[in-house]
Order: C-alpha cells, then structure tokens, then sequence
C-alpha cells in the first residue's frame, strides 16, 4: 500500500493508542456511554471527573470537568459528530451544543471498540488534530501517558463490571 502525501500530512497530525481489554464491547461501550462510570475511568488519577453531560447523538452535548489534585480545573465542551452505539463514537472541541463554533479547535477524537472474540475488546483511540503544532502541543501535554493510563483504568473498570 503506498502512502500518499495528504496522508502522510494527516498522520502527522495525528496521535494514537491501542489497548486489548479482557472485557466484551457491550462493557466497554457501558463505561463510555453512562456518565456514573466515565466520570471512574476518563482521567488519569489523581486527576478526577466531577462532571458530565452527555447526548448519544451526532450534534449532542459532550461536556466534562476534569479536577486536578492542586485545585486545578479544566472544562472541557463539545459535540458528537458520530455516535455507532457498540462500534464507534466521534467528538470534537470545534463546536458547542448547537453547531455553535469554539474560540479554538484543538482535535476530533475517535474511538472505536471492536470484538474480537473470547470477551476481548480492542479499543482505539485517536487524536486528530488542525495542526502539526497543536498535535505536539498535545504529545508535550502528555497524550500517551495519560490518555494511557485512562485506558488502563478503563480497562479494569469493564473488567470489574
């Protein structure tokens, strides 16, 4: 397969992770989609959730509130741009409830779950971003250990349910 140059430029924007959890989708899709147990596993600890707002539906409210352990506090606002109940959802900071534009786009976010038999989940999550510099931006923030270690307390949170 030969890679072109827009995807090459794609991939440069681009960041990544991939997880095998020991847990059926229908479990995994339940820590995504019930905000009691998104608020559990969505940042890494000591960081917490104390917030979310969810709508299922493309164009639906994605809202959280991420608390750190020196007071800090992050709200993050947006939207589904796709929502495959089992399979797949799709969010962005771009826009708020409404189709009303953000001050600053930072990414889409994709994840897709998808069984692989035996109970297993494989679990994908991708940051896309505008830019080659916002993409850093987030690597330097820490995406893959913390975006990581979120995973991996998703994993164990499905695992336990």
């Amino acid at each position: 397969m030969t890679t072109t140059k827009s995807d090459a430029h794609a991939e440069a924007k681009e960041l990544m992770l991939e997880r095998l959890i020991d847990a059926p989708v229908a479990k995994v899709w339940r820590c995504w989609a019930e905000p009691d147990l998104l608020k559990q596993w969505f940042c890494p600890k000591p960081w917490y959730v104390s917030d979310v707002r969810m709508d299922l539906c493309p164009g639906g409210e994605f809202f959280t509130v991420m608390n750190g352990p020196n007071g800090e506090q992050f709200d993050n606002a947006g939207v589904f741009l796709a929502v495959e109940p089992h399979r797949r959802l799709v969010s962005t900071d771009a826009f708020r409830p409404g189709w009303v534009p953000s001050e600053r786009a930072f990414m889409v976010a994709e994840t897709t779950i998808e069984d692989t038999g035996e109970g297993q989940t494989r679990y994908t999550a991708r940051a896309l971003h505008w830019t080659v510099e916002a993409r850093k931006e987030h690597e330097e923030m820490g995406f893959h250990e913390g975006w990581g270690k979120a995973a991996d307390q998703l994993k164990e949170l499905a695992r336990s349910l």
